[in-house]
């Protein structure tokens, strides 16, 4: 059997300030050039940035939309998966994903983290003011935060098989 890639999603806010929207580009390029699936909610901020990071490198982008018409997702996100489910998607996205890199982040973001948590699924701040509870490790740089997921979600993946 062929190995699938490690899905690694990227989270934050919809609506980021230059410098999150650099580091999260910065993580999806990083996660591309390792082979691994960025997922993410599929739509502004935090997410285009790091589906255009990964598009530059050229990844594969999951989009789990919160709304039902594929064609909202950020232009770079190659694979839109429209829910209809509103915010009830990011349960979604922390199921799809193996490993997350949580930049910045607003309430949206602090509950996709939550989910992380309750399914065991690692998360790595990167500039995030999200709670100690629900973050595993910090990360100074988007490089060590994308190599990170990438070896929680390779360690997570191990235990599983």
């Amino acid at each position: 059997m062929t190995a699938r890639p490690l899905r690694i999603g990227v989270i934050g806010s919809g609506d980021a300030a230059p410098a999150e929207a650099g580091l999260a580009h910065a993580v999806g390029a990083a996660l591309a050039r390792a082979g691994a699936i960025v997922v993410c909610g599929g739509m502004g901020g935090v997410m285009r940035a790091a589906a255009d990071g990964a598009a530059s490198e050229g990844g594969t982008v999951v989009g789990i939309l919160p709304g039902g018409d594929p064609g909202a997702a950020a232009d770079a996100v190659t694979i839109p998966i429209p829910t209809g489910m509103g915010e009830a998607r990011n349960v979604v996205v922390a199921r799809a994903s193996e490993a997350v890199v949580a930049i910045a982040g607003e309430w949206g973001t602090l509950s996709e983290a939550a989910f992380c948590r309750k399914f065991g699924v690692p998360v790595i701040g990167l500039a995030c003011s999200l709670p100690d509870s629900v973050i595993d490790e910090t990360a100074d740089d988007a490089a060590g935060a994308a190599a990170r997921a990438l070896e929680l979600a390779a360690a997570r993946r191990e235990v599983s098989e």
